[in-house]
């Protein structure tokens, strides 16, 4: 965060934030949510012993707290989003997949700098590595379906 308070991109030396820093970042964010999940943790709790606990000098930092603060904050709104692609309850989905769905969906709708096919590859493969077997199919569905309703412009046919 800077002096102002605000949470965009840094951009690195080149001018844009390397994609293995925001991967990273994007991990670290899918994990702290999981532990939300769970424990119940104030989400700055979280943050600061992500912050201590990994080394984050590959880590942009400020992706990482965007996300997890704002998928914080935002989680209400991000569930009725994702709530009509779902084919079971909320409540039943995997921890997993659900943390790594609030993220995409979070992504598609606040980090247009972010292309919407870079979003959904990030989430297919978080899943791959995090999640159950099938669960890269699952976020796949979801994210592809929230990407032609968020990113309209984008998913167009031209």
């Amino acid at each position: 965060m800077n002096e102002a308070g605000d949470t965009s991109p840094q951009p690195g030396k080149t001018g844009q934030p390397k994609a293995g820093d925001r991967r990273r970042a994007r991990a670290l964010a899918m994990q702290g949510l999981y532990q939300r999940h769970f424990s119940k943790t104030p989400i700055s709790d979280i943050e600061a012993e992500f912050m201590v606990d990994n080394d984050m000098s590959k880590v942009d930092i400020m992706y990482f707290r965007d996300l997890l603060r704002g998928i914080h904050r935002e989680q209400a709104e991000l569930d009725k989003l994702i709530e009509p692609f779902l084919d079971r309850p909320l409540k039943e989905v995997d921890p997993v997949e659900l943390a790594i769905v609030r993220l995409g969906t979070y992504e598609l709708k606040h980090r247009i700098d972010v292309p919407y096919k870079v979003v959904i590859n990030e989430g297919i493969e978080m899943a791959k590595r995090f999640g159950g077997t099938e669960g890269h199919k699952f976020v796949n569905s979801i994210l592809d379906k929230l990407s032609q309703r968020l990113r309209l412009a984008e998913t167009r046919p031209r």
